[in-house]
């Protein structure tokens, strides 16, 4: 998974909080979300709903 920017890019966007997970794609004046999941890959952002969507499970809850 590719480290989200910081600050995020459209923060209200469901991309940050799916478990697919995007790659965030920067250029020297912009940062695209691609969706691995998406036929279209770059989804307009930002994203609010997406049948596809799938909450990533909360940081530290994997196995281990």
């Amino acid at each position: 998974m590719t480290p989200p920017p910081e600050p995020l890019p459209f923060p209200d966007s469901l991309c940050h909080r799916c478990a697919a997970p995007p790659k965030y794609v920067q250029t020297r004046t912009s940062t695209f979300i691609l969706c691995p999941l998406l036929p279209q890959k770059y989804a307009p952002q930002p994203v609010r709903a997406c049948h596809l969507f799938r909450p990533a499970p909360p940081p530290g809850s994997g196995p281990g």
